[in-house]
Formats: C-alpha cells, sequence, structure tokens
C-alpha cells in the first residue's frame, strides 16, 4: 500500500512529460511550418527569381510581355508559369529547379551560356508548366477569341499530348520582338529598291561551274558543276553511328549535273515566293493536278515567321514543305529556261562524298567528333576541322548561319552535311538499297510511291554523328505541322520543323543539248 501513491506519482509525472514534449514538438511543427512556409514565400518572389537568374533579356522580355504589360494590370508572377501550381507536385519541383540554379548560379559562367538558345522551344517546354498556363486560362473560349483561335484551341484539346501552349505562345511570358502569332501577310515583301536587275538568265554554253541570274530580281547563285562517276552508296556494317536504313552498300553511277554551290537561300526563296505568293485557295490535289508551268501558284502567306527571327538574306531558307521546294524548282526552270529540280538521293551522296569513302569527306571518325557520352562532355573532343567545313551543334549558336567563310569539299560545294538537313526527291524506304537490281545501278530515283521523302545531311542542331556522309532521314510530314492552328492545315509551310531547306540540281541535258 505504500509504494502505489509513489507509482501513481510517477505515472502522472510521465503524463505530464509527454504532454510538454509533444507540446513543443506541436511547437517546433508550427515553427517550421511557419519558416518554411516564410521561406518558400520569400524565395517565390519576382526579386528572388531575377536576383539569381543572370539571363541578360529575362526581366526586360517579361516586363515588355503580356503576362506584365497588359490593359487589366494583372501581372503574371515567375513561379506562376516557371512551377506548376500548390499541389500539383509543386514543391519537389521547387526543390528540383533550385538545385539546379543554386549550381548554375555557382559553378556555370553566365556570359558563356547561349541564352537565345535556351529560349527555344525545344528548351523552354522542360521549364514551362501547362498546368499552371490552365490554372490561370480556364476560359479557352471567350467571347473575344478569334476565329482562327477558337480553331487552334479545338485544335489543342483534340491534340494535348502532342502540343502544349508554348507551341503558339511561347513569346506571351518573354516578349520576343521577332514573334509573329498570325498569318504573316507581309513576310519577305520588298521594301527597297535594287539598283540592279537581271534582264536575262545566265548564258552556259558548257559544262563548267557558272553564276545562276533570276531574272527581274537582283538575286543570282552559284552553280558546281559535278562530274558524274561511280561511287558506293551508303555504309559499312563497320562504320560508327551506322543506321539499318543505310545498307545493304550498292555500287552506284551517276551522271554529270550542276549543283546549288549552298543551299536555297532566303534571298533566292523570297524572289519565287514574292513573284508567286498566293491567296492559296487551291487544294494540294488541284495544284498537283495542274500540269501547266505557266500557272504555277506560290506559297500561301505564313503563319508565324519562318525564318524564327534568325535573319534571312543568305541564310538557307527554312520551313518551307517539300511540295515548296519542288514548286520552287519549277518556278525555277519556268524563268531561267533550264531544267531545276531537287537532287537524287544517289546524287545527294556522291555529291557530299566528293570522291572520298569514309565517313566524312574531311579527316576524322565520328567517335572523334561526337558528344554522345558523359565523358566526351567532359573531355571535349578537338573540333576544329570539323568545325572549318560544317554548321552543326558546336558552332552554330543553336540557329542556322550564312554559309560565307565555310571550307568546301573538293567538289567545292559548302555545308552539304550540315547548317540545313536537305530534301531530297526521292521517296523514303528503310530498304531502298536493297529494292535495286544489278550493280553498277545507273542513276536510281528511289521507290515508285511512297508517303514521305528523304532528306540528308545534318543540320545546326546536329551532333556529328548524324553529318556522316551516309547517314538518311525523312520529312515527318504530321509532325511538323502539329501545330499549324490553320483548318486545312498549309501544304507550304512546316509550323514545327526549323532545321531542313534544300539545294537545287539542274540538267546538263537541259542546257546543252537543245
Amino acid at each position: 500500500m505504500k509504494f502505489r501513491p509513489k507509482i501513481s506519482g510517477l505515472r502522472s509525472f510521465s503524463k505530464k512529460r509527454t504532454g510538454i514534449v509533444f507540446l513543443i514538438g506541436i511547437l517546433i511543427a508550427v515553427l517550421m511550418l511557419f519558416l518554411g512556409n516564410r521561406a518558400i514565400r520569400s524565395t517565390s518572389t519576382d526579386e528572388y527569381c531575377l536576383s539569381c537568374h543572370s539571363h541578360p533579356h529575362v526581366e526586360p522580355t517579361w516586363r515588355r510581355s503580356t503576362h506584365y504589360d497588359n490593359k487589366s494590370g494583372v501581372i503574371v508572377h515567375c513561379v506562376e508559369c516557371h512551377l506548376p501550381p500548390k499541389g500539383d507536385n509543386h514543391l519537389v519541383t521547387k526543390i528540383k529547379h533550385g538545385v539546379k540554379d543554386v549550381y548554375g548560379e555557382w559553378f556555370k559562367d553566365a556570359e558563356k551560356i547561349n541564352w537565345e538558345e535556351k529560349s527555344q522551344l525545344e528548351n523552354a517546354i522542360h521549364f514551362t508548366y501547362m498546368s499552371g498556363c490552365v490554372d490561370c486560362h480556364e476560359n479557352l473560349f471567350p467571347s473575344t477569341l478569334t476565329k482562327e483561335g477558337d480553331e487552334a484551341h479545338l485544335y489543342y484539346i483534340q491534340q494535348e499530348e502532342k502540343v502544349t501552349c508554348l507551341n503558339c505562345h511561347l513569346a506571351v511570358g518573354h516578349y520576343d520582338e521577332n514573334a509573329v502569332h498570325a498569318k504573316n501577310v507581309d513576310f519577305g515583301k520588298v521594301t527597297t529598291t535594287p539598283t540592279e536587275v537581271f534582264t536575262e538568265p545566265a548564258e552556259v554554253t558548257e559544262f563548267d561551274s557558272f553564276t545562276e541570274n533570276i531574272p527581274q530580281t537582283s538575286v543570282s547563285f552559284d552553280m558546281v558543276a559535278i562530274p558524274g562517276g561511280q561511287f558506293t552508296i551508303g555504309s559499312p556494317e563497320t562504320e560508327s553511328f551506322r543506321d539499318p536504313d543505310e545498307g545493304p552498300v550498292r555500287s552506284v553511277q551517276v551522271g554529270d549535273f550542276w549543283m546549288g554551290k549552298v543551299e536555297v537561300s532566303w534571298n533566292e526563296y523570297l524572289a519565287f515566293f514574292n513573284a508567286t505568293a498566293s491567296e492559296g485557295r487551291k487544294s494540294l490535289e488541284e495544284l498537283q493536278r495542274d500540269a501547266e508551268v505557266d500557272a504555277i501558284t506560290g506559297a500561301t502567306p505564313p503563319w508565324g515567321a519562318p525564318d524564327q527571327g534568325w535573319g534571312k538574306g543568305d541564310r538557307p531558307a527554312i520551313t518551307m514543305s517539300h511540295f515548296a521546294a519542288e514548286t520552287y524548282c519549277q518556278w525555277l526552270t519556268k524563268v531561267t529556261g533550264k531544267k531545276y529540280r531537287l537532287p537524287t538521293e544517289a546524287e545527294w551522296e556522291y555529291a557530299c562524298r566528293a570522291g572520298t569513302d569514309g565517313a566524312y569527306f574531311f579527316d576524322g571518325e565520328p567517335k572523334d567528333y561526337t558528344m554522345n557520352g558523359f565523358m566526351k562532355k567532359v573531355f571535349k573532343p578537338d573540333t576544329s576541322i570539323i568545325n572549318s567545313y560544317v554548321i552543326y551543334s558546336l558552332n552554330s549558336g543553336g540557329k542556322t548561319r550564312e554559309p560565307a567563310g565555310m571550307r568546301p569539299n573538293s567538289f567545292g560545294l559548302v555545308n552539304m552535311p550540315g547548317n540545313v538537313s536537305e530534301f531530297c526527291q526521292d521517296w523514303y524506304s528503310p530498304g531502298s538499297y536493297a529494292s535495286y537490281s544489278g550493280e553498277p545501278i545507273i542513276d536510281p530515283k528511289g521507290p515508285a510511291g511512297g508517303t514521305e521523302h528523304v532528306i540528308r545531311g545534318g543540320s545546326f542542331r546536329s551532333d556529328a554523328a548524324d553529318l556522316r556522309s551516309s547517314s538518311r532521314d525523312q520529312t515527318r510530314t504530321e509532325a511538323w505541322l502539329v501545330t499549324d492552328p490553320q483548318m486545312p492545315k498549309s501544304i507550304w509551310w512546316y509550323s514545327d520543323c526549323t532545321h531542313v531547306g534544300f539545294r537545287v540540281v539542274c540538267e546538263v541535258e537541259s542546257v546543252l543539248e537543245k
């Protein structure tokens, strides 16, 4: 009996201690929540974001954008676009981006980062959240929306897995004076009168390189004489980064032809565009049935800025469709009297190789120059040789460049494997080479039909592995028109393809055997 009060007292003390510890725990938890919430709020302000993000353009372009400068006075803050809404993995995403931002601020040189390239769609989609867009823009069909906007938003709803808000509204959060989110009726219009206009095309009397003049314009371009010969198309199975559609290797014979020294420039393409531009009321089938050369109907106004704001002039023309490139060749044939067309795949590879049989027409192997693999990114390869011949991912700055200063191959052609990939006239098939019979195969022209066409060469965004002379690819018409908001979609312009252009071939027989 004497020990019961003592035990009861111990139990009472234990309960009190537990209660005190519990209360202290609650207080600590509340304090941590308070401090944590305060820390989250203070690190989510625009001022805090701008203190760390050292992009030279980020603040002024935001302040000029419709997310800041608008009639309603509403300001859309950094975290509302660059983090998902609260409750949608917000905190985890904030920590993830915060770690990357701190690492970049401490260990990277901001002055060496190409912010313009980082702002392009393929990069921006990783740091902008569609859930944030929809959280603010709940009504996608307001009464003030245009007919084109209605169609575009309806298409977005139908294609949510393929299309993001940024595909059409990339410049909404950060102003871009070159961005056009509408039918660009002023694109390519000539505002100055040329001082000299060619009245006649070039007169060619022998198989030699020449400079073609486009009549009624001040535009000219160089054509290189490519003597015919025999070569091996495709790549051996031992070649690094080889794809299965590059084989089997076959012996091919091609005849003489002329080929453009560089890809068709904006100067050249806009001469065609301005001479033939139309409202495009004809369907693709009607245009393809129109066999009259004199009835060439040109491209409709593009949606947006086909040159991406990078500039025109001597830069290679891009974003036109394969159909548009072929129509350009028909027009060029008409105005010069010479037969111009896209190269066959065999002609393209023969011209690119220029008598060589390695992976490149210059010294080096793909494994020497590729950036594929962690060790390559740490111990960067010596790219002085490849950089002198090709515009690609490591020296392009994330956009097309003028060809001046690049070394030609031994035929005299510039940038065959780089700057932009190039259309060929052949239909694409992974088994094209195996389908040919007999060797050497004389001037092969590919399959009789298909759904997509061959494109050859790499581009300003390609790794060195994709610059090999034998590397093949194909058009992707559906994917390259995903964000075209027009119904029906344009047959003249790709909305989602900025890395493909073309160069022309001129047939010798059309000039020297009249």
